[in-house]
């Protein structure tokens, strides 16, 4: 049996993002030593050393604080620090992506299935919904677990949610009740379904299963250099604004997406579609607004707000203001449309994959077909 249809790029796609989710749903996200993200983390962080010493940049000594502080050295080392992060970032990237599409070409050369096998690998390491729906409905047993054991909740706060949303959050904990704990973890689930799925899932289906480890390489950088304290304002710029790009098209479609699909998570299209249009560019980040919006309309809930971190509160704006509070259910429904969002995420994106190949083919025969026909009249005239 011939595999040559294995080679057709848009099927290749369907079939490896097909198995990829499925093997995420089945295995999850594993955690070892040679996961490629944890690689291209240890790759950042050796590119840093390098990119720092070949620029003769001193780490700060206050490098792990302050929310929003300007580097402490002078202007020109400031464009120093620029300079060597857009390195930093542009190699890292360079080796990560030029590696994955190579090994994912020489996988498909060797025989079409191993290739197909590879691709799926691929994406199924850049994408993670079963891991962020696992700590978010740990989240939610922790609060059920908080209301069973704690003669008084609101006196002795939410221990346990407490502590299981601390690993999804930065924020500060220690000053959350049960509706901090459930809205930050509701957060955390709307501005993940794009950087942890559909974001990955997009580039794969418009560059090929090698682009979505390329994008998580973006955003593995943006989390590692992306932050605004002394060691990375100026150093971090490069990363955090190519996180910023290359979120800003998937973030606006799947969000869309999202508030679509709000009924069958038993949301509402109407109050998600006006959350999102209203609220999407009050947050601070160009793509976290927009999917904080669609969930907080398709839930009636209001989300965002100011929030505490370590270094101090930061006063960001409500979305969707007028809503009510987030309970422990709401974890529920934020995590089902998650995986609803997704699913359909992947089925236009792949259906635009085709459109635009059916489009391209079009008029790419119409060409040909025109340039023989000006070819065949020019040889009746001579």
């Amino acid at each position: 049996m011939s595999t040559a249809w294995l080679l057709d790029g848009a099927v290749r796609s369907v079939l490896a993002i097909g198995l990829a989710l499925l093997m995420d749903a089945l295995l999850g996200d594993p955690v070892f030593n040679w996961h490629p993200v944890r690689l291209m983390g240890r790759l950042a962080a050796a590119m840093e050393g390098f990119c720092r010493r070949l620029s003769g940049l001193p780490v700060p000594a206050d490098a792990t604080r302050g929310l929003g502080c300007a580097s402490p050295v002078g202007a020109r080392a400031e464009l120093r620090a620029v300079a060597a992060g857009a390195l930093a970032w542009a190699l890292t990237f360079g080796l990560s992506a030029g590696l994955a599409l190579v090994v994912s070409r020489l996988a498909a050369l060797f025989h079409p299935a191993f290739g197909l096998a590879l691709d799926a690998a691929i994406i199924w390491a850049s994408v993670a919904p079963r891991d962020l729906a696992s700590h978010a409905l740990r989240v939610k047993r922790a609060l059920e677990r908080d209301r069973r054991e704690l003669v008084d909740v609101s006196r002795e706060g939410p221990v346990h949610g407490r502590a299981a949303v601390a690993m999804i959050v930065g924020r500060e904990i220690s000053v959350l009740d049960e509706t901090g704990v459930a809205k930050a973890c509701i957060e955390s689930v709307a501005e993940s379904s794009i950087d942890g799925a559909a974001a990955p899932l997009f580039w794969s289906t418009l560059l090929g299963p090698w682009a979505a480890l390329a994008y998580r390489c973006v955003n593995t950088m943006d989390s590692m250099f992306g932050h605004r304290n002394a060691r990375y304002f100026s150093f971090g710029l490069v990363a955090a604004r190519a996180d910023d790009l290359a979120n800003w098209l998937p973030a606006r479609l799947s969000s869309i997406l999202a508030c679509l699909a709000a009924p069958l998570a038993g949301g509402s299209i109407r109050g998600s579609l006006a959350s999102f249009f209203r609220y999407r560019r009050s947050h601070a980040s160009p793509n976290a607004g927009h999917p904080e919006a669609a969930y907080a309309g398709a839930f009636g809930l209001r989300l965002g707000g100011p929030v505490s971190y370590p270094e101090g509160l930061a006063e960001k704006p409500w979305m969707n203001p007028d809503g009510r509070a987030a309970g422990i259910m709401d974890i529920h429904r934020a995590v089902k449309l998650m995986y609803i969002q997704t699913l359909v995420s992947a089925i236009v994106f792949l259906a635009c994959r085709f459109a635009l190949g059916l489009l391209f083919n079009g008029i790419q025969s119409a060409i040909q077909s025109r340039t023989v026909s000006s070819s065949l009249a020019f040889s009746l005239k001579t």
